[in-house]
This record gives structure tokens, C-alpha cells and sequence, in this order.
């Protein structure tokens, strides 16, 4: 607390004391909590009348599994935290609502961890009326999408409507890692600058909240997710306030399977047949559901049987229309071109029934030929026309342990996509969304920590981004084979995962005549200018890089404001 000097003379002892309260009133309290032990590992803790408890979070830790009761000894949620045993590496805030009891239920060998009622969790407890989200992260992106603090994966519901796009995510509010699935919300005018709403959708007696979508049907806007209990059921919720806020179908689950990979609903309008679509990821295949009213669907069909790569579980699909064929979407983990989790695509035509691909079975398309491009959907609604997504900017092999505490993970700037034809084979188009030439600003002559590279290609080149400690990222075109490679082996750091340091590889379809290269404190994006290849790696520098080399080739360099 700062320091306040008062004048005795000129301030009634009352008044002092009324303002010295006050100030204790927004001053966390970090009074030690006594547990009650109930057991080797049960343990029960009373909360007081704070706005927020903030629950100390020791990562290598297993999960304690805390049952929240309110005054009545009434369950009001469940929550898995990984409460510290022997040291803390951050806090995570539970808004308290009337909660009054925590009964906890610690996992793991505790003959090895010792005695529950020494873990150092009961003296690090804190109760507080704020919570401090101010960035104390290092690689935390400038102009890329974050959570305030917590876990992100994929991003759910997105739809544009008012002039607002909305933005939902897989979110865990205790802990920086996965766990305690929950959709968080933001929303934007301009695509690149995100505020922070309150928690939209969160986990009741049916599961968690896993992936979905969101449509609008006249002044409604309605959410369709997974939840995630011992089986995974497809349910709906309602918003009256343009998607702030939802209530839940009283008639969930709408959709139901004995398949035990079953979600990931995405729904849309097929003017054809005057009916509502939703597709699902199903183990390895998609399913095709249909509806008059969004309440009673019907099974339509199947796709994905011997199409694509089949190295992993299918999830997150998207089907939608672009310049007269049809583009599924299918986001694999595992199977992706380089190890972990990508985003595969088919093209080819539907009919309010059924989705035919038209290349062959064994032809495999990749969205983004990086390590780091997952759970690509597209927003329902985007105006003109567009087709505009975003992408879950990491990889399963490693997404728990990258070196972040505060937040892990952000999202890809947001892309336009399109179609272009190669040889016999249609493909889809990526380049930066026209945000992102808004935020364009003067040109510079060194990298910075944010900013927009652009290299006019001469034919054979190499590109290599480095800074002062020797860290470099180095990028490759080859004109002859038609190839662009990323070499991040010599990144910064690489030492947290084995399945980090890597080359990565796309075809470019033709030359490149000129590269779009975004970069941000964690992030290298590079796109052809005409949208024939993107790639997306994650870096992390000791410190940012300020020096670029350009063989057979051009750079221009712009500050991103």
C-alpha cells in the first residue's frame, strides 16, 4: 500500500479512519488460510466475503478437483486447479458469488509430496476484491489476440453483426494450461484490437464447453457447442443481447451420438433446401446433420472415408461457399505435415445433403504449411462477402509448455481466403485480412519486435532474421523446386519441447514474386502477396529480432501501430 501522509490539524481522527478503511477494503488480503484436513488427500477451506479468492497454481502439479459450495452446502461448480504444493508460479482469480467452501480432493502421490496440510497452497491464498490482469509476459503479441490470462485453444462462434465482430474461445480461467473448458468472449471494430467481455458460456451437469459455432436468426444470436461429460452431446444456447450473454436450451442435448470423438457442431443457412446445416467432427469422417428450426436434426450423411490424411483425430469443421464450389475445412490432430495438430481442406460441391470432394481420395491439401496454424474456422456473417478466419496460433506437441505463465497462446492475424487454380487441382487462397494494411505504419530500417516485412522476390532468395545473442530464423525460397522453407532450429528458445526446433516446408505453386512476412514478440507469419502459401511459426528470442539479411531479394520494413 503507498504511503499517505495526513495533517492531524486538518483531518478529524474519523475521517482518517474512514479513509484508512477504505484503502484496506482494495487491498488484497494474504492472511493464512487453516485447512480443515480431512484425509491424505481431502481438504476443505472456508472462503470469506471478498469479491475473489486467488488460488495459487503450481503447473507440474497434479490436479486438485475443488467442489464449490455455497451457504446452503449447495454445489455450485466444479473446478480443476493444480493448487501449489512447494511453490507458486502465479494466481489464478474465482469470482466467489456466495461461494463460502472449497472441498478439495488432491491427486498424485502425496507420500512424496507430504503432509496436505503443509502444502504451501494454504499460505499463499489470497483474498482480494481486484485481480491485476496487466501483462507481465515478455512474449505476449502486440497486435495478435490474447487472453487477459489463462489458457486459449480454439477459437468458437466467431460472427460479425453491428459493425461488432465477436470472437469466442476455448478458454480455462485457473490455470495456463488446458483444462476446465469455458467460452471466453472478445470483441472488435477493426479485427486487430480485441476487448475483453465477461465468460459467455460455462460448464454445467452435462460437461464442459468444447468447440462450436454460432449463427444469427433474426435478432438472436444462437451458440451450438459440445458438451464434454462422459459422453460428448451436441447443445444449443440463446442470446438476446447480440451474443453478450446466453441462456441455455431447456431441451439440451439436441444431438446425440454413441461415437466417443463426437463435436465441434458449425451450423449455417443452405438457401437450397431452406434448411439449417450442421456438420460434426466424428473420429475420422464428418457428419452431416439438417434442420428446420435448429431444435430436431436430421442425419444427412457422411464424409471423409479414405479422403485426406487420416494420422489423427478430425475436429473443428467449417463447410462454406467460395466463388461458386464448396470448401470443408478439417482441422487434424495428429497427422499434420510436420508432427502435431494443421489444418487440412477439401473442395468441392455440396447440395444441402451431401459434400463430394473433387480430387481424388489420396490428395491431401494444407491450409498453412507451419507448425502453428490449428483449428481454423471462419466467421459467420463477415460483410462483402468474406470469407475471413482465424487460426489457433500453436501445436498440440508442445502447446502446455511453451514459455509463457501468465497466458498461453494467441491467434493468427485475421486472413481472407479465396480459390486459385494449379495444374488440375483447385486450391484455396490465404493473404492478410485488409485490417491489416490499416494498422500499416511508417517504414523503419530495422526489424522491430512488431512489424510488416515485405520482400521483393528476384528469383532465388534467402531471408534470415536475427538479433544480437546470435538467435536467427532462417527463410529459404527456391525458385527451381517451387519450395518455401523456415528454419527455427537456432530460434531463441527451443529447449522446452524436443518437437519444437524444426524446418518446416510448403510448396508455392508457381513463383513468388513478392512475400508479406508479420512478425510479433512470439510469431513469424509469411504469406505469398498473391496467396498461393502461408506459414506460421511461433519463435521465442531472448530478445527481439533486429537484423534481417536478404539474399536475392528486396526488404521493406513497416512499424505495425
Amino acid at each position: 500500500m503507498q504511503q499517505i501522509y495526513y495533517n492531524l490539524n486538518n483531518i478529524s481522527m474519523k475521517k482518517l479512519l474512514m479513509t484508512l478503511m477504505a484503502l484496506m477494503m482494495l487491498t488484497t488480503v494474504e492472511a493464512q488460510v487453516v485447512p480443515k484436513v480431512l484425509g491424505e488427500k481431502h481438504a476443505m477451506m472456508r472462503v470469506g466475503d471478498s469479491k475473489y479468492v486467488l488460488l495459487p497454481v503450481q503447473e507440474t502439479e497434479e490436479i486438485a478437483a475443488i467442489a464449490v459450495l455455497d451457504a446452503r452446502n449447495e454445489m455450485v461448480q466444479r473446478l480443476n486447479v493444480k493448487l501449489a504444493v512447494d511453490r507458486v508460479d502465479y494466481w489464478v482469480p474465482y469470482e466467489l458469488k456466495g461461494a463460502r467452501l472449497f472441498d478439495i480432493e488432491f491427486h498424485g502421490d502425496r507420500r512424496q509430496k507430504g503432509a496436505v496440510g503443509e502444502f504451501v497452497c494454504w499460505k499463499e491464498v489470497k483474498f482480494s476484491d481486484t485481480f491485476d490482469t496487466t501483462n507481465r509476459e515478455r512474449f505476449r503479441p502486440l497486435y495478435h489476440h490474447t487472453p487477459l490470462y489463462g489458457w486459449m485453444n480454439d477459437p468458437n462462434g466467431m460472427f460479425y453483426k453491428d459493425g461488432v465482430w465477436h470472437l469466442y474461445y476455448q478458454y480455462n480461467p485457473y490455470g495456463s494450461q488446458w483444462e476446465n473448458m469455458t467460452w471466453a468472449h472478445s470483441t472488435s471494430r477493426d479485427l486487430i484490437h480485441w476487448e475483453a467481455q465477461p465468460l459467455a458460456l460455462e460448464a454445467d451437469w452435462l460437461g464442459s464447453i468444447f468447440s462450436g459455432s454460432c449463427i444469427t436468426n433474426g435478432s438472436d444470436v444462437v451458440a451450438f457447442y459440445t458438451s464434454a461429460g462422459m459422453h460428448q452431446t451436441q447443445s444449443m444456447a440463446i442470446s438476446k443481447d447480440n451474443g453478450r450473454t446466453f441462456k441455455k436450451y431447456e431441451g439440451n442435448p439436441i444431438v446425440t451420438s454413441d461415437k466417443p470423438d463426437f463435436r465441434d457442431p458449425n451450423v449455417f443457412w443452405y438457401e437450397g433446401t431452406k434448411r439449417w446445416v450442421m456438420i460434426l467432427a466424428v473420429g475420422q469422417e464428418m457428419q452431416i446433420y439438417s434442420s428446420a428450426d435448429l431444435k430436431d436434426w436430421k442425419y444427412e450423411s457422411s464424409f471423409g472415408q479414405e479422403y485426406g490424411n487420416h494420422g489423427g483425430v478430425w475436429e473443428c469443421p467449417d463447410l462454406f461457399k467460395i466463388d461458386g464450389k464448396w470448401v470443408l475445412l478439417c482441422n487434424i490432430n495428429p497427422g499434420g505435415p510436420f508432427g502435431g495438430s494443421a489444418t487440412q481442406y477439401f473442395v468441392g460441391q455440396f447440395d444441402g445433403h451431401k459434400f463430394t470432394c473433387e480430387s481424388m481420395p489420396k490428395v491431401t491439401k494444407w491450409m498453412d504449411y507451419g507448425k502453428d496454424h490449428y483449428a481454423t474456422v471462419s466467421f459467420y456473417n463477415a460483410p462483402d462477402n468474406r470469407r475471413v478466419v482465424l487460426a489457433w496460433m500453436s501445436n498440440w506437441q508442445y502447446a502446455n509448455q511453451v514459455p509463457t505463465k501468465q497466458f498461453r497462446s494467441a491467434n493468427s492475424i485475421p486472413r481472407d481466403l479465396g480459390l486459385f487454380t494449379h495444374g488440375e487441382e483447385t486450391y484455396v487462397s490465404v493473404v492478410p485480412s485488409k485490417e491489416m494494411l490499416a494498422v500499416r505504419g511508417a517504414k523503419v530500417k530495422k526489424p522491430t519486435e512488431a512489424c510488416e516485412i515485405v520482400v521483393d522476390m528476384k528469383g532465388q532468395s534467402e531471408i534470415v532474421l536475427s538479433n544480437m545473442k546470435g538467435e536467427r530464423v532462417v527463410m529459404t525460397y527456391d525458385a527451381a523446386k517451387q519450395t518455401f522453407a523456415m528454419d527455427r532450429t537456432k530460434s531463441g528458445d527451443v529447449g522446452f519441447s524436443e518437437a519444437f526446433p524444426c524446418v518446416t516446408t510448403a510448396p508455392t505453386y508457381g513463383n513468388v514474386k513478392q512475400l508479406r512476412i508479420f512478425v510479433d514478440r512470439c510469431s513469424i507469419e509469411v504469406f505469398d502477396a498473391e496467396g498461393k502459401m502461408a506459414m506460421t511459426n511461433l519463435v521465442f528470442p531472448s530478445e527481439p529480432y533486429n537484423t534481417i539479411k536478404v539474399k536475392g531479394g528486396k526488404a521493406t520494413i513497416y512499424e505495425i501501430k
